[in-house]
Formats: C-alpha cells, sequence, structure tokens
C-alpha cells in the first residue's frame, strides 16, 4: 500500500446528506423479514439503529434470538436493499444486548401479522406466565377469545400452534419473548 491509497473499507466513504437516515429508514421498512413475509425489519424492530460513521451508514441489527436461521439472510437482504438504492458498503453491527423482545414490534407490524392469519404477541414479555397467568390469544381470521393451544412450537420456534374454538381454524401464534 503507498501512502494516500484508501483501504478497501473506506472505498465508496462519503459525507451524509440531510436525507440519508430517513431514506435508509424508508428502504428498511420495505425489506420483508424471509420468515413471516409481511412484516419488516423496521416493523420487527430488529433495526436497533441508524447513523453515520467513518463515510459510511451504519446499521445496528438485533436478531429476535442469538440462534434464528434467518439472521444471515436478512442482513444479507438489508445490505443489498441499502447499497442497491446507492449507500456504498454500509456497516452492519449484529447487537445481542439487549436482547430482541415482541415489545419492539410496531403497531402495525402488529397489524399486519394478523391480517396474515398470525395471532400478534399478547400483552409484553414481562413472563407474567411464570405467574400462572396466561394471555388471551385472539383468533387472527374471526377475532375470538375461544382459542387454545396445540402445540407450543409451530412454523418457526418463535411461533406457537393454536386452534379457535369457534372458527375450528388453526393459527400460530407469534410468542411474546
Amino acid at each position: 500500500m503507498q501512502p494516500g491509497e484508501l483501504i478497501a473499507s473506506d472505498l465508496g466513504a462519503r459525507s451524509a446528506q440531510p436525507t440519508d437516515l430517513a431514506a435508509a429508514w424508508a428502504i428498511l421498512a420495505e425489506v420483508m423479514d424471509p420468515e413471516v413475509p409481511v412484516v419488516s425489519v423496521v416493523d420487527l424492530g430488529i433495526v436497533r439503529d441508524l447513523d453515520w460513521q467513518a463515510g459510511h451508514l451504519h446499521v445496528v441489527v438485533t436478531p429476535t434470538y442469538s440462534g434464528c436461521p434467518a439472521t444471515e439472510v436478512i442482513e444479507g437482504d438489508i445490505r443489498a436493499a441499502l447499497e442497491h438504492a446507492g449507500f456504498n458498503a454500509p456497516n452492519l453491527e449484529r447487537r445481542l444486548t439487549p436482547a430482541w423482545t415482541t415489545d419492539w414490534i410496531t403497531d402495525s407490524g402488529r397489524e399486519r401479522l394478523r391480517a396474515y392469519g398470525i395471532a400478534p404477541p399478547e400483552g409484553s414479555s414481562s413472563k407474567r406466565s411464570l405467574l400462572g397467568e396466561s394471555p388471551v390469544i385472539l383468533c387472527p381470521q374471526c377475532g375470538s377469545a375461544h382459542t387454545e393451544v396445540l402445540s407450543e412450537f409451530g412454523s418457526t420456534a418463535c411461533k406457537a400452534l393454536y386452534r379457535c374454538v369457534d372458527c375450528r381454524e388453526p393459527f400460530d401464534y407469534f410468542k411474546c419473548i
């Protein structure tokens, strides 16, 4: 390397523009979760922060849990969307602390889950179930509160399988974490 040459990570570095962060948030609001393709990474709350560092967009991502099999796919989708929009070499930081919680899902994300047929998390991640309190899970098909758990494990580790007693339809419930 000769004096004055840029190292590879500096290629494409530039000063932040006043609209960059808002544009990046808007782009990320269109990046869908691969396991639940109706909610974005922003609606899920896994994109924790955006800022500008050393001439590049810096994105903080907290996966839904440390062993989530979709984490690398999500990070790749985030990177690809940002690069396609002109954010050269965005820096993604995977941050595990604080741990992601379903409390971070936006109201819009919860409504999109319901419309897709997945019951959104009820209540908060307060661990009230340890005290014997069970949340009321509404059927996303008919809205009935008469539901029953079929299995604590649904189509993914973060969901449980329920059935509505009234309309008899099975559905996933996005667990409070």
